[in-house]
């Protein structure tokens, strides 16, 4: 911890080899100054006194501090700072504001051989554009250029330079001199002798006005951002690093402002706490370590009579986007005890789930085979999927953290490296992220397909070859592969579940400051031993690191993560449901692929409903225009069971899946016809014409981007689906439980609990309608452009849920 008036330790450790940190903290008097700036000076006394008051506004004396920390981009601005000392090449210093990109300048100078040359600092934005400050004019005063000799001159916001002093920064930099401002003036006693020296330094020159004169001062450029136009012509090149990637040094930053700000106040120095240090992690400081020392000020200054900086007293602003979370772990400290506990989620896991969801799969088999008196076919569609359903938007993916599918994949997988010990294969992740969406979206496809031909819902043996494939799938994958590469690439249940979850209000999710500042060992992604206060893992079983994840879609809650990590930068968020779709999310084609067939597959389930309401519709319109023929649409008629017949069945599901397509393709062409348009109608426009819409002319969205609008509406309509089959038929739970074991008669008496059809009906619309307003807010945030830029897209949106109000709620 560093002392008021000395640097910090990690500067400390270095300073018998670093030459830059010791000329830090060199205090130069004012006699030394005058002696430095006399030092290489020639000519009479008034000569170097004219020389003292011309340098003196711009000097700098000495540095700020050395440079803090001991990470690895510390480490590389010791070494570069030192390699730009030991020459007198031009560098360019460039970084984003509030790095002290100046000090840099200063290290450089005061640790290199000329350390006793003066070292001046110009504001390149408040030089005029003739540039006279700095090239002195033809028959007036020098310039700082000639009054340096071979001094460093430090041009400070180099990117705000006047754009008329640009080509002679230029010719400074590539030539190595410069040309006065202005034209031949009345002679001045003291400006004669420049004049003269000039002409005899250049005897080539005819005339004054073409004076070239050299330079001999070393040049630093200090910029904001990148300047092309200048790069080239340095001999070298610093990237200071900004503070949010130098974590590592933060708690060196902190105590090093501690130190001078105590000094400076005359008071005891404070101590800061472990707590504080991981809150200012979290933030990625825009103004870097000026608002660093901003804040440690403001602490020191409410702490009061306190020896300890705490947490509280550090409040700064939140990074777009995470102000709006809340962490649930902080609020309350026994759901974290509970998510870090054995209960969560082994031994749920092993202890119940295992054998419950054998117990299902064999009743489903030798039990009755429809869902009036099967109770685990009852549980399986009328309890399991609208619950699931629902879940997604509170808990996310939290289904997979217990899923029997990969609980028997790992007990598999346990029991073949008994059998047979050896070293599981990695997985082939680039040909899994390629096909891998695909294959689920494939296995997806023939699970609809199959469920609507073979009437799954209420057949119980097919239902338990359904989970049985599943199941065996995990099984194979855990057997060949490390962790859970089932679940990641090629579960068709996960691919739904994942896309689902980015509408969940909650998150998972690591402080990326506190993870690239403290840790070191990666345990919650690679696994280990017991450090701290975190336990041993075998880290995360979808090989998902919490501080990258962009979205829900890779994170099953199984809360490895928070168990292994020492740091507690683990998060559970509360969140702006979807906030990740209009912000942070990449698009996937298989994801867009799957929607798409999540979307059909409602039309699919009711798909008797539209044969029956399309064969009322054209016997009607038949009837109204007096058509005769009417007999040739006998095949719709429902009565004479068109869906027994396996072939015309097995057509009218893919058309029904294909179906919503047409409309969306509809939509999205006709946004970018709109869009040709108007942006060809702009440019005939004389500028004073056009629009003034800033969305006028904004291009739509990718259909690939925009499509994920419609995932309310998706999941609204899949919950209208089931909420039927959960207010009409879980309620009777008790007596199908007893029906299944032959106790029928028994089951008169006990208690029943189902909806009224109205209240089903009610609760059915009004999802429907919920689905509908969240897709059209979700489109606008997605698409960013305004409402009647996307109204085809929005008009589609009430088309579909149009359709699904009228297959799904009863008249």
């Amino acid at each position: 911890m560093p002392t008021p008036g000395t640097e910090p330790e990690a500067t400390n450790a270095r300073r018998s080899d670093n030459s830059i940190v010791n000329s830090a903290v060199n205090d130069t008097n004012d006699t030394n100054e005058r002696s430095e700036l006399n030092n290489g000076a020639t000519g009479s006394t008034s000569e170097q006194s004219d020389r003292q008051l011309a340098l003196q506004p711009y000097l700098v004396t000495k540095a700020k501090r050395g440079v803090v920390g001991r990470s690895r981009y510390a480490s590389r601005l010791r070494s570069q700072i030192q390699a730009a000392s030991d020459t007198r090449d031009s560098v360019l210093v460039f970084g984003e504001p509030g790095l002290e990109k100046d000090n840099i300048a200063a290290l450089i100078h005061f640790g290199s051989a000329q350390r006793r040359l003066p070292m001046i600092q110009v504001n390149c934005k408040l030089l005029d554009a003739s540039g006279s400050k700095l090239f002195g004019r033809i028959g007036g005063e020098p310039g700082l250029i000639q009054w340096l000799g071979e001094g460093t001159l430090v041009l400070n916001n180099i990117h705000e330079t006047p754009i008329e002093l640009v080509p002679k920064l230029i010719r400074l930099l590539d030539m190595g001199t410069y040309q006065p401002a202005g034209t031949l003036e009345p002679t001045k006693p003291n400006s004669t002798q420049t004049t003269q020296l000039a002409l005899d330094l250049n005897p080539e020159l005819s005339s004054p006005n073409e004076f070239v004169c050299p330079s001999q001062v070393r040049i630093i450029l200090i910029s904001e951002r990148s300047q092309m136009e200048l790069e080239s012509l340095v001999d070298r090149q610093i990237k200071v690093p900004p503070l949010r990637v130098r974590k590592a040094d933060l708690r060196q930053h902190v105590e090093y402002y501690i130190s001078i700000i105590s000094r400076d106040r005359g008071i005891n120095k404070l101590q800061v706490s472990n707590e504080a240090i991981r809150r200012l992690q979290t933030y990625d400081f825009p103004s870097n370590l000026r608002e660093l020392r901003l804040l440690v000020e403001r602490a020191i200054i409410q702490a009061g009579d306190s020896s300890l900086l705490t947490e509280e007293l550090f409040w700064a602003g939140q990074k777009k986007g995470k102000e709006l979370r809340f962490n649930l772990l902080n609020a309350y400290p026994k759901l974290r005890q509970f998510l870090r506990s054995d209960w969560w989620p082994d031994r749920i896991n092993y202890g119940f789930t295992l054998a419950f969801f054998a117990i299902v799969v064999a009743v489903l088999f030798i039990g009755p085979q429809n869902r009036e008196a099967n109770w685990a076919l009852n549980m399986f569609w009328a309890w399991w999927w609208p619950l699931v359903l629902i879940g997604y938007l509170f808990v996310g993916r939290l289904w997979c953290a217990v899923c029997p599918f990969m609980i028997y994949g790992e007990v598999a997988q346990k029991l073949s490296l008994w059998l047979v010990p050896r070293q599981l294969k990695q997985w082939p992740r680039k040909s899994a992220e390629r096909w891998g969406g695909w294959f689920l979206f494939g296995l997806f496809t023939l699970i609809y397909l199959w469920e609507e031909l073979w009437d799954l819902p209420n057949t119980a043996y097919l239902s338990a070859w359904l989970l049985l494939l599943i199941t065996g799938g995990a099984v194979v994958c855990s057997v060949i592969f490390e962790r859970r590469f089932w679940c990641r690439y090629l579960c068709p249940i996960g691919g739904m579940n994942g896309l689902f979850a980015k509408l969940s209000m909650t998150e998972l999710r690591a402080q990326q400051g506190i993870c690239s500042a403290d840790c070191t060992t990666y345990q919650c992604y690679k696994g280990g031993p017991a450090k701290g206060e975190g336990i041993e893992t075998n880290g995360c079983p979808l090989y998902s690191h919490p501080a990258q994840m962009q979205d829900n879609r890779d994170c099953v809650l199984c809360m490895t993560c928070l168990k292994a990590c020492p740091h507690r930068s683990v998060q559970v968020n509360l969140r702006p449901p979807g906030i990740e779709l209009w912000t942070t999310h990449i698009p996937r084609a298989y994801e867009v692929a799957l929607l798409l067939l999540l979307l059909g597959g409602i039309y699919l389930h009711r798909l008797p409903e539209a044969i029956a309401k399309l064969y009322h519709f054209v016997q009607n319109s038949a009837y109204l225009a007096n058509l005769t023929n009417i007999n040739q649409w006998d095949w719709l008629n429902p009565a004479n069971a068109p869906l027994e017949q396996f072939g015309l069945h097995f057509e009218l599901s893919a058309i029904v899946l294909l179906l919503p397509l047409i409309p969306l393709a509809l939509a999205q062409g006709y946004m970018w016809l709109d869009y040709r348009i108007r942006k060809h109608l702009n440019q005939q426009l004389a500028p004073e014409e056009t629009t003034p819409d800033r969305f006028a002319c904004l291009k739509p969205r990718p259909f690939i981007q925009l499509v994920y609008g419609y995932l309310p509406l998706v999941l609204g309509g899949n919950l209208a689906h089931y909420l039927n089959m959960w207010l009409e038929e879980s309620g009777r739970i008790l007596p199908v439980t007893l029906a299944t074991f032959g106790l029928g008669d028994v089951s008169l008496n006990l208690p029943v609990l189902v909806a009224h059809p109205a209240v089903i009906a009610f609760l059915q619309g009004v999802t429907l309608i919920v689905a509908v307003v969240l897709s059209w807010a979700l489109t606008q945030k997605i698409g960013r452009q305004g409402l009647r830029y996307l109204l085809p897209q929005h008009l589609v949106t009430l088309l579909l849920a149009i359709g699904m109000w009228v297959l799904i709620v009863p008249a």
